[in-house]
This record gives structure tokens, C-alpha cells and sequence, in this order.
């Protein structure tokens, strides 16, 4: 089925136009990106009109036509290369404002008698340029995960920009050496794939923007409002996938956390006092830890962490630590009072005592993961107890609170 270029220009109007409009919609659902969604569909609508005056760039004299709608539509291409950029923290409008003031002297010194190598050639060189620059934020931006829609869009972006540069640079040389007849069918080419473009690229951003949305939901759902930290939730999803891979061939330390007559604290200094002391032991335990440490609030004033590979002679001397630096860290009241606190710490440790040693045995183990996890947290517990028992502010480690009450 032949398909003419009136036809494909008006397909890649209406589609463009939809994706503007979908778009525009969606930034109710996604107030965080809703500036973003706002700029790439203006992108679209932009581009959209470009395209429309492209139909009609004949009706003008001279090189007006193409020149008008050339710079709509580059104008268009950069409006989404910049809110892929806003995404994450950046803008390109010093450089869109200088691609577009370049395009504009390249139109006006080709005049009347360039335009055609203008439309035809070298005007597609800002858009290979703009799409290279939204293939670039696609592929830096550290914030988005690199999921299905990202790759996808990156390849779309980027299969654009090669289309457009191989029309501005290797084009000229084809039509030269096996005649004009290129260009029509190239011409069909480039509004397919437009046509494409305008339709899969909004689609995969607004994928993106959903996909982003949701992790960020998964993501509140399984941390602490207060501090931060993970929450129980979260604590005990990373915690089994710890203890399955660390298996029998490394030891996992435990560490439980629980403040120091913390309910004196909140009837004290009030409750605002006591989310501040809870905040400060959270930084406290975070600044100790790094970034590897399995660190959540567990309970109203109950943390517990997990380290892999460590032994209980490191274990409890980052526990050691968190003690002593939170017993000199003050957090403050509203009324401007120094409010200081002390933290009991009980320490259990996984290792192969524990009799799992063939690789049977490590596969139970693993398959065993969160009952292995509740029984290292209840040991913990126990040491924390006792802690507590002997005035807090201490650590104690499970196997020694054992032999201690068994004397």
C-alpha cells in the first residue's frame, strides 16, 4: 500500500498533538515531574506545529516557509532534549538559544537560492544535534533506573539523531552520484520513522515517569518517615536476602539497638524532644555504619542493623562506637535545652557454629533465610536485655549474655 507524504505529515501531526495531550494530563498523577511533563509536552505540541507549517511552507516567498518551520520544529526537539535535562538538575537553554540563532544566519546566507539544500540537507543537522543532547540525558541521568522504557527511549533518541545526521551528511554525496530520485523515497523514510518517534518516544517517557513514580511509592512504603532508615518492613526483606547470600561462607553480625529510658526523655522534654534524640541516633548509627550496613528503626525506639563479613570483635566495636559518640551527641528541645541520651546494644552473630557447613546444608539455610533472621534478632534481643539490666549504655554480645545467666 503506497502511503504519500501528505498523509504521513498529517499522521505525525495528530500523533504528536495525542502525546502532547497525554502527557500534559499526566502531570496531575506526577506532581515531582510535573514541571518536566509540562516541557516535553510543549515539545510536542511544538513539534507538531512545526511539522503542520512544513505543509505549508511553500504558501511564503523566498526561503521563509522552510526557514519558519524549520525553527519551530528544531525549537521542538530541543524543548524535550531540555526536559529530559530538567529531570535531573540540568538545562539547556543557553545552548538551545545558540543552536537556534546559528540556524537562523545558516537560513538567512543561504537565502532563496540555498533553501533547497537547506530543507533538504543541512537543516537536519540541529535536529540530529537535539536528539544527540536527549540521548545524552537519557543515558547520564543517575536517578532513573535502567528499566525497559529507558533503554528503549534511549534507542529512539538515538536511532533519530543517526537518521537526521546521515541525512545532512552522507546524503548529499548518495543523491550526487545516483541522482535525485533518492530523495523522495528518503524523504518517505524520514516520516516513517517520524511517525515512530512521535509516537514510542512519549510513550516510553511517560513509562518512565510511572515506573519512577512507583519505585519512589515501593520505596516510602519500606522507610521510616522520621529518620529515614529503613523500616521493619524493609528491614527484614534485605535481611533475608543478606543471610541467603552470605550462606555459610561469611558471618552476618546483628546489632540491636534500644534507647536509654527513652520515655522519660518524651515526658520530659515532650515528644518533639524525643523524635529529635531518634533522628540524631539515627545519623549517629548511619555515620558509623556506611553505606553497606542493613540499618532500620524497627520499633518506637528500636533499631537493629546487619553487617555482613564481620567478626564480633569489628561487630562490636562499630557498636562500641555508635555508643559512645550518641551518649555525647545532644539533640535539642524547643526550648532550646540539650537533651542527651544513652543507647543499650545487643550484639548476636551467624556463623558456621551453627552446624550448616556442606552446600546442602547451605542451601537449607538460605531456604530458611527469614526464620534464621527472626532467630539472629530474637539472640540479639536477648544480649540487649541484658544490657539493660546491667544500667544500659553498653554492649553485650548474645553468646556471652547466655553464659552469664546459665551461671
Amino acid at each position: 500500500m503506497q502511503v504519500d507524504l501528505l498523509t504521513l505529515y498529517s499522521l505525525a501531526i495528530g500523533t504528536l498533538f495525542a502525546s502532547a495531550g497525554m502527557t500534559l494530563w499526566e502531570h496531575r498523577a506526577h506532581p515531582e515531574r510535573s514541571r518536566e511533563l509540562k516541557i516535553l509536552a510543549g515539545g510536542y505540541a511544538t513539534l507538531g506545529v512545526g511539522v503542520a507549517l512544513a505543509i505549508w511552507r511553500h504558501a511564503l516567498p523566498g526561503a521563509w516557509g522552510g526557514a519558519i518551520s524549520n525553527l519551530v520544529i528544531v525549537t521542538g526537539y530541543l524543548q524535550i532534549a531540555h526536559g529530559l535535562a530538567v529531570m535531573s538538575g540540568r538545562q539547556y537553554r543557553t545552548a538551545s538559544a545558540v543552536i537556534l540563532a546559528l540556524l537562523a544566519l545558516a537560513w538567512t546566507i543561504a537565502g532563496a537560492r540555498g533553501q533547497d539544500a537547506m530543507w533538504l540537507y543541512y537543516s537536519a543537522i540541529p535536529i540530529s544535534l537535539a536528539c544527540a543532547m536527549a540521548t545524552r540525558e537519557l543515558l547520564r541521568n543517575d536517578g532513573l533506573e535502567w528499566a525497559q522504557a529507558r533503554r528503549i527511549a534511549v534507542i529512539v533518541t538515538g536511532v533519530h539523531a543517526v537518521l537526521y545526521a546521515f541525512r545532512a551528511c552522507v546524503l548529499p554525496w548518495l543523491a550526487a552520484c545516483y541522482g535525485q530520485a533518492l530523495l523522495p523515497l528518503f524523504s518517505k523514510i524520514t516520516m516513517y520513522e517520524g511517525v515512530l518517534y512521535s509516537v514510542v518516544l512519549p510513550m516510553t517517557l511517560l513509562r518512565l515517569v510511572r515506573d519512577e513514580t512507583h519505585s519512589r511509592l515501593v520505596q516510602e512504603s519500606r522507610t521510616d518517615y522520621l529518620t529515614r532508615l529503613g523500616n521493619r518492613r524493609w528491614f527484614f526483606e534485605e535481611g533475608t536476602r543478606v543471610l541467603s547470600r552470605a550462606g555459610t561462607r561469611e558471618r552476618v553480625a546483628l546489632l540491636a539497638f534500644d534507647l536509654d529510658r527513652f520515655k522519660a526523655i518524651n515526658d520530659r522534654y515532650g515528644h518533639q524532644a524525643g523524635d529529635a534524640v531518634l533522628k540524631t541516633f539515627a545519623d549517629v548509627a548511619r555515620a558509623e555504619m556506611g553505606p553497606d550496613a542493613v540499618l532500620a528503626r524497627i520499633g518506637g525506639e528500636e533499631f537493629a542493623a546487619l553487617l555482613a563479613g564481620r567478626d564480633s570483635e569489628r561487630a562490636g566495636m562499630i557498636g562500641e562506637r555508635i555508643a559512645q559518640r550518641f551518649a555525647q551527641t545532644a539533640a535539642h528541645a524547643d526550648d532550646g535545652r540539650s537533651v542527651r541520651a544513652t543507647v543499650s546494644i545487643g550484639l548476636a552473630l551467624s556463623n558456621a557454629q551453627q552446624g550448616m557447613r556442606s552446600d546442602t546444608q547451605a542451601g537449607m539455610q538460605a531456604h530458611n533465610a527469614p526464620a534464621a533472621l527472626a532467630s539472629l534478632l530474637s539472640a540479639a534481643d536477648a544480649a540487649l536485655y541484658g544490657a539493660k539490666a546491667l544500667g544500659g549504655n553498653r554492649l553485650e554480645v548474645a553468646q556471652r549474655a547466655e553464659r552469664s545467666q546459665n551461671a
